[in-house]
């Protein structure tokens, strides 16, 4: 470009050349150039700085100011070498030239012909080269007129879309006549890269050369247009964008003149677009609009301005349609459900059973609301956390322990200030989806007083017949929890109100045996707490010993919530002595707990060591799982007075009533004089004062010491006994009885008596405990006294010996 500014702008005169014979070949000093290529016929300004190119300028001025100008091929290298340039280039005639300070100077060149180097035959102090000279002439035919029109065509265009080009480059290449003389103009004025300005040189041919330009016209005509498309876009933008700030600002100006304030419009306006972008059910989508206009037509100052806008906030922001797939691929969810928790068979069976439904049923199928009941640390909360990663569904957890008002459920009416939705709506917002796995915490440990019951409340969105239709206060619009995956925990059963009950489908958790919670820690709990306390790269091992210690003796309780707190603890320390840089035991055994955990907590429970008159072991079902629990009776004299003690509950007091009863009645059955019981007091004392008992079960367990003290008959101290008594001594089922019969397991007990109704459930006793254990299922009291007496249990085996050697 600035070669033609230089030739058409400036009145540049130069010496004319000396008759020249265009094909002899001529003997030159060689200009290499690096970001430009020289054409015949054309002005070309260049910068002249290096050493040797300085050189062969020198000497071009000397003799006749001619110069052969070639093009390098790389740009980069400061002092090319012969393999560095190009074969093809221009000879030239130097005409201006200006001295820079620096001592480099700027000439200006007039292209002569085309020469091809055929030798070199000088390299320093610079190169001097033997050029032949490259015949261009060609004969002007019909297609080459037709060329030319179609390469000014293409030339006039990139004219007009390149501002870097001067509209004079147009109207000059007009006015040429020469298909070559074109061709070398355009390429010169055109924004090429050095080596497509090199292929043009290269074309001596004029037809050729038209051609090869012609396509990179095209090209490049192609970049120009684009690049105006990408331009007019950006314009488009920013006057979009002054025509908006134009519009706000006469905007703003019309609303401070009225009074009103800009942002309540710009609020409308965003509602406007969440609505119009989300999806929502034809009568919430109507609410929200109808809402939407009250607010517009409301002045800014209204007290409902924020009211409104937080319930559109509601509407908008809460999931009524979206929904996450869920994952119906049975292998996954079981291989998910085992790799986050060892044993409990039932609930995994239950999921399985519900994702094998989905697959056959779809949608047709209710989705299953169940209760978990256990003992804490058994896992029911990570269960349901587990359930829904399996199923691939958002979970969400709500504690209702220690709620007592109804609007925590279904939310406060609108009319109160500060009023919400209901917790239920709350964490449905927070779900994001319509089918999350929802659980509720602790519903056992629901209120009631006179703000409501929530119990009741719960009633509606746990029922699967109507909880499609929820109704919140505040929403005052039907919601569908139908989808929602509701999952309830609870410690204990009986807190729980019937109805609501009657709408769960309820699975038990039972208490871990020692087994069982030796291999929780072995999978899960110990390499947690490793990798929690950092110490992934330390050798460490807890042998099963130390395990079971901490089970007996630091922990009781029938899930693993104390047991991993434990491990924790080992570790906290070990981390600290790592931290002291103090040498690390690799392997913890149960005799060096103490050195960790302290002295044991708890007495390992175990039964009477001895035979005894007036004590009987009974099992008692607690938080923890279950435990042993020594009745002891002594007879003192009297007025035939009962003294209860052991914090003792009304339906406790009452199985020992009845069992005195029935002692009274079958007296003389037991050696017992009715005179007796007028003589003496009887005390019947439970040990550990400090914790309140209650239950019915513990009524065989008392007529058996009972009967033992009043006839003065030893009591078997390896039998432990459950069950509730009549008066007229029949064994009613008690419930509890895998964890009854456990803890007798971990007291050694070897002979265990329950109900004969509690049968059925020894289905869910380990087998492994069934073989160690000796289960005798009484029917009446005879047949618990047959086997827990000494005297009786004695002649009961010599009467069965007896019978066999007949």
């Amino acid at each position: 470009m600035e070669a033609f500014e230089q030739e058409f702008d400036l009145p540049i005169e130069i010496n004319k050349l000396s008759e020249l014979n265009k094909l002899d070949e001529l003997e030159l000093p060689l200009l290499p150039v690096r970001d430009t290529v020289v054409f015949p016929r054309m002005l070309t300004p260049l910068f002249v700085g290096r050493d040797r190119s300085m050189l062969a300028l020198e000497a071009a001025l000397a003799e006749k100011s001619e110069l052969i100008v070639v093009a390098q091929r790389n740009i980069d290298v400061e002092e090319p070498s012969i393999d560095d340039l190009y074969r093809v280039g221009t000879h030239v005639v130097v005409g201006r030239m200006l001295k820079i300070p620096d001592g480099s100077m700027n000439i200006l060149v007039q292209g002569e012909q085309r020469v091809r180097i055929t030798e070199f035959v000088q390299e320093e102090p610079y190169y001097k080269v033997r050029v032949q000279p490259l015949d261009e002439t060609g004969e002007k035919t019909l297609s080459t007129e037709a060329l030319m029109r179609a390469v000014l065509a293409l030339f006039e265009k990139c004219v007009q879309l390149n501002r870097n080009i001067p509209d004079d480059a147009y109207v000059a290449a007009m006015n040429i006549d020469e298909p070559g003389w074109l061709a070398d103009m355009i390429a010169s004025v055109m924004d090429f890269k050095v080596g497509q300005r090199q292929q043009i040189l290269d074309t001596a041919e004029p037809t050729a050369r038209l051609q090869h330009l012609s396509i990179l016209l095209a090209q490049e005509l192609d970049v120009l247009e684009l690049e105006s498309r990408i331009q007019d876009q950006v314009q488009q933008e920013v006057d979009k964008g002054q025509r908006e700030h134009f519009l706000r600002e006469q905007m703003r100006a019309i609303q401070t003149e009225l009074g009103e304030l800009d942002f309540q419009t710009a609020e409308l306006n965003e509602l406007r677009e969440k609505l119009a972008q989300i999806e929502l059910p034809e009568v919430v989508k109507a609410k929200a609009q109808k809402e939407l206009n009250r607010l517009a037509a409301m002045p800014p100052a209204a007290p409902e301005v924020g009211m409104i806008r937080t319930y559109l906030d509601w509407l908008i922001e809460l999931p009524w349609l979206k929904a996450t797939e869920d994952n119906t691929d049975i292998n996954h969810v079981a291989q998910v459900l085992d790799s986050n928790h060892y044993g409990i068979p039932k609930v995994k069976e239950r999921i399985l059973e519900h994702i094998a439904v989905k697959q056959r049923a779809g949608d047709k199928m209710r989705t299953p609301i169940l209760c978990f009941v256990g003992p804490p640390g058994t896992g029911k909360t990570s269960l349901g956390r587990s359930i829904a990663g399996a199923l691939g569904r958002e979970f969400v957890r709500f504690s209702l322990g220690g709620i007592h008002d109804e609007a925590e459920i279904r939310g406060h009416r609108r009319t109160y200030i500060g009023a919400m939705p209901g917790r239920i709506i709350q964490y449905m917002r927070r779900a994001g989806t319509i089918n999350p796995v929802f659980m509720l915490d602790e519903i056992d440990k629901v209120g009631a007083d006179f703000r409501g019951d929530p119990s009741a409340a719960l009633l509606e969105a746990l029922d699967p017949e109507h909880n499609n239709s929820f109704s919140d206060h505040y929403l005052e619009l039907a919601y569908d929890l139908s989808k929602v995956f509701f999952i309830t925990t609870a410690n204990v059963l009986d807190p729980i109100p019937p109805a609501l009950r009657d709408r769960t489908e309820v699975i038990e958790f039972s208490g871990y045996i020692e087994e069982e919670k030796l291999q929780i820690a072995r999978q899960f709990l110990i390499p947690r707490q490793i990798e929690e306390h950092g110490l992934g790269d330390v050798e460490l091992k807890i042998t099963d010993g130390a395990i079971k210690g901490i089970i007996r003796e630091y922990t009781f309780e029938a899930g693993v919530r104390n047991l991993e707190r434990d491990i924790g603890q080992i570790c906290r320390r070990l981390t600290r002595r790592l931290a002291e840089n103090k040498i690390n035991p690799k392997t913890i055994t149960r005799q060096g707990l103490a050195r960790y955990l302290g002295p044991p907590r708890f007495i390992e429970q175990l039964g009477e060591r001895e035979d005894q008159v007036g004590v009987a072991t009974g099992i008692a079902y607690t938080e923890a799982g279950g435990d042993i629990m020594p009745v002891e009776v002594t007879l003192m004299p009297g007025k035939g007075q009962l003294t209860l003690t052991g914090q003792l509950g009304e339906v406790m007091q009452e199985s020992a009533q009845a069992a005195l009863s029935f002692a009274r009645t079958h007296a003389k059955e037991y050696g017992i004089k009715p005179s007796f019981f007028e003589s003496y007091d009887i005390h019947l004392h439970v040990p550990e004062g400090a914790i309140p008992k209650d239950g019915p079960s513990a009524g065989v367990t008392m007529a058996t010491a009972l009967i033992s003290a009043l006839s003065n008959v030893k009591v078997r101290h390896d039998v432990a006994m459950t069950g509730e008594i009549t008066l007229r001594g029949r064994i009613l089922p008690i419930g509890g009885l895998k964890e009854k019969i456990l803890a007798a397991y971990r007291a050694g007990i070897t002979t265990v008596i329950a109900p004969a109704r509690n049968k059925k459930d020894m289905v869910d006793v380990p087998k492994r405990v069934q073989r160690e254990l000796t289960i005798v299922f009484a029917d009446n009291l005879e047949d618990v006294l047959k086997t827990s007496l000494v005297s009786m249990h004695s002649a009961k085996k010599k009467s069965g010996k007896s019978a066999a050697a007949s």
